[in-house]
């Protein structure tokens, strides 16, 4: 099929170029000017009938391709897929799992908690705060409640040097992506709003962003994490208002900024009034090494949540917010969702006052370590690269091997995995590389056993390239 012969009119159009040009896509697709499965111009055609650059042209068509309104296929081009742009998300955040389709095959996509105990201390906090429900469980939830539960998060957190630090700045939420997506509501401003991530980066960012009507831009980045210089031009270029980052754990390279680098990343933001989200629900991190947030706590927002460490199911997550801006931060989750759910509350409150979260923590914790263990010393003859206390190993792939390719040939074997592809932006730079979590749901022999199958196909690269 032909390129469709379309060029728009942007003249008098406000704001950036790339803007203007989705809005006529948009126009054009509605009225019918561009009849769903015509085939657009090239980017370079159609940048050049314009007068604007490629990456203007680029931009333009990932954001209608994210709106479901165009298609892209490598090879044949660009296509409108729809009349409409489809509302809400399009794409999956986790990975579903179907215990009948994925019989016999060993799950290390994702990171899984063994239940070491955490699935009877839930139930017996479940009958404890049963005996105290009142009367006002039968009312929406209030934030009134949520005082010693703050509390308790700040004793949590009372090993991080997160700098000046009160239960006025805790904001409490169902996960950790919920607390993302509150931060956006809280930041984000204007009718496309710019967010900057790592170029590869957890892919729950992207999926907030998108809900928030935000443009997600990747920054270039190394083995400490976002480059400054990077994140600086960034700034000047798109005029950004969030950046997303994991300082302590990042997903899913596993490194680890080091002092200097959080200061000049701090140093960035602050010249550009960036307002930065600090993803910690991975970390295990204990050591004086002080947190984003201690470094800027007046633009700094750190979340965390319990799924890592203790029950995913619980969805409880938090936010340390910027000095000043708790109250902001409640205000929305109020907006959003009123406050916590009150059995919730209640259960993370016994399970945190008790001192079964943090037994059942440390227990969970060297179960892990256990695992991580057997995967370095069966695949780190490999590239691989592991942070202690983690719960995935990031795997650059030998010579020969493509990830996408590699991830098949392990399906086959029984073994599933990610491919850093799913990390990076439609469009974005990802390496020759796999991550592989630790499986806690298993007994460690067979977790075992998938790692040395992993290490038998890593050794016997295909022949064939194109395979």
């Amino acid at each position: 099929m032909a390129d469709t012969i379309w060029l728009p009119d942007l003249s008098g159009q406000d704001g950036p170029k790339y803007l203007a040009l989705t809005r006529a896509l948009r126009d054009a697709i509605r009225d019918g000017s561009l009849a769903e499965g015509a085939q657009l111009p090239t980017v370079r055609e159609l940048a050049w009938q314009l007068k604007v650059t490629p990456g203007t042209v680029a931009r333009a068509y990932s954001l209608a391709t994210q709106e479901g309104m165009l298609a892209a296929t490598v090879g044949r081009g660009t296509f409108v897929a729809a009349s409409h742009p489809r509302l809400g998300p399009t794409q999956s955040l986790y990975i579903e799992r179907d215990p009948a389709r994925d019989q016999g095959r060993t799950d290390l996509r994702a990171p899984i908690l063994p239940d070491l105990g955490q699935g009877a201390a839930i139930a017996a906090a479940m009958r404890a705060v049963a005996q105290d429900a009142a009367i006002d469980w039968i009312d929406y939830p209030s934030q009134r409640g949520e005082i010693p539960l703050r509390e308790a998060v700040c004793h949590w957190l009372s090993d991080r040097v997160l700098g000046p630090m009160s239960p006025e700045d805790i904001v409490l939420t169902h996960g950790g992506q919920n607390a993302i997506n509150l931060i956006f509501m809280c930041c984000l401003r204007g009718d496309r709003p710019v967010v900057l991530t790592e170029e590869l980066a957890y892919p729950g960012f992207r999926h907030a962003a998108r809900l928030s009507r935000a443009e997600t831009v990747a920054v270039e980045m190394d083995d400490q994490g976002i480059l400054p210089q990077a994140l600086d031009a960034a700034c000047r270029r798109h005029g950004a208002q969030v950046l997303c980052l994991t300082s302590e754990a990042q997903n899913p390279t596993t490194g680890r900024m080091g002092a200097d680098r959080r200061q000049a990343v701090v140093d960035v933001a602050r010249r550009h009034d960036l307002q930065i989200i600090d993803d910690d629900c991975y970390s295990v991190a204990s050591d004086s090494l002080p947190a984003i947030r201690a470094l800027a706590p007046e633009r700094s927002w750190h979340v965390g949540s319990l799924s890592k460490t203790l029950s995913a199911g619980l969805r409880f997550g938090y936010i340390v917010a910027p000095p000043g801006m708790g109250q902001a931060g409640r205000l929305t989750a109020q907006h959003a969702y009123f406050a916590l759910s009150r059995p919730i509350e209640a259960m993370v409150l016994h399970l945190l006052q008790s001192g079964e979260a943090a037994r059942l923590r440390d227990l969970v914790q060297a179960d892990l370590d256990a695992r991580l263990q057997a995967a370095v010393n069966t695949l780190g003859a490999f590239d691989l690269v592991w942070q202690p206390g983690l719960r995935f190993v990031f795997l650059r792939l030998p010579s020969g091997w493509r990830a996408s390719t590699f991830v098949a040939r392990a399906e086959g074997a029984g073994v599933m995995v990610r491919s850093a592809d799913e990390y990076a932006l439609v469009h974005g730079r990802a390496p020759n590389a796999v991550r592989v979590a630790m499986a806690g749901n298993m007994p460690i022999e067979q977790f075992q056993a998938a790692l040395t199958r992993l290490a038998q196909l890593l050794a016997q690269p295909p022949s064939d390239l194109m395979v």
